[in-house]
């Protein structure tokens, strides 16, 4: 989920620049080789650093606040999960030019799971309700109530740049269906229950797999306590009509936040194919699934 942020300008970002911060800001590991890791993802220049460390620079000013935000929570609710998640070691300072705050993490070994390994597998579905489930179960009393870079805007705070989104594929996808689902989700009753944490950004490329099975969960820039609709995203990501099915019985949610959860899916999938569709192929594949699959429930 965007986390927001200004109008910086994207700065250019380069091996040499991240090899000048790390030597600069953390000397300890200035011996050790660094390359830049692909394919990275749209928020983040990633590059490996030695064999146990990875080296984060955000791309945008959207993305600037994750370092710290993982930095301060990932070790308190990593205890509770049932996969691995991002291990925080450092964050670093803007300097030499780069504007913002970047991190150093543990390597987390694994392949990005894909829909052809693991769409139709009801286990992986089950095994990332359960992921869920305990990360809603972690109570978030203790987190300050003014932490407002914790709090989601509601669905509703999309709908202006949903129905433009809508409008400008209309000759791509049935402009007729989104609309319908876009308005029963804005119709549906909100959360009920207590605020729970969700990791906001929860799709197909946030998850690893070694041997087969997922491993971890990564790129918690999204994270934030509320509604935990909007991670029902990964059911029109990676799941088949299968699978998602297992999925929705494993957690045991309502129809109302089902819905908010096709709405979220829509219109994330509308934000990131209106804004690299035309430039990426990969992106437009994976978006394209998403729609469609959000619109087939």
């Amino acid at each position: 989920m965007p986390t927001g942020g200004t109008t910086h300008p994207r700065p250019a970002i380069d091996t040499a620049l991240a090899r000048r911060l790390v030597d600069t800001q953390f000397p300890q590991w200035a011996g050790l080789p660094l390359r830049p890791f692909e394919p990275a993802g749209s928020d983040h220049v990633i590059h490996r650093l030695g064999t146990e460390l990875s080296v984060r620079l955000p791309r945008h000013a959207g993305a600037i606040g994750q370092a710290r935000k993982e930095a301060e929570w990932l070790p308190r609710l990593a205890p509770h999960l049932p996969l691995a998640v991002p291990v925080p070691v450092a964050v670093g300072e803007p300097a030499l030019g780069y504007p913002w705050p970047w991190s150093v993490n543990r390597w987390l070994p694994g392949e990005v799971a894909t829909v052809e390994a693991l769409g139709d597998c009801a286990e992986t579905a089950v095994r990332l309700a359960e992921f869920l489930t305990a990360l809603h179960r972690v109570a978030p009393e203790e987190v300050p109530a003014a932490h407002s870079r914790l709090t989601a805007p509601p669905l509703a705070d999309r709908d202006r740049a949903t129905r433009e989104a809508i409008a400008a594929t209309a000759a791509v996808f049935p402009a007729a269906a989104m609309t319908e689902l876009w308005e029963a989700a804005l119709r549906a009753p909100a959360w009920a229950g207590p605020p729970v944490w969700f990791h906001g950004d929860f799709h197909t490329g946030n998850l690893l797999t070694s041997e087969g099975r997922l491993s971890a969960v990564i790129d918690f820039g999204g994270l934030g306590i509320g509604d935990p609709a909007c991670d029902l995203t990964v059911a029109f990501t990676l799941m088949s009509a299968r699978s998602r099915a297992a999925f929705r019985t494993a957690l045991g949610l309502d129809d109302a936040t089902w819905t908010r959860g096709r709405g979220w899916a829509l219109a994330t999938g509308l934000n990131a194919y209106t804004s690299y569709a035309a430039v990426n192929p990969r992106i437009a594949a994976q978006t394209s699934r998403q729609i469609t699959e959000a619109l087939s429930g």
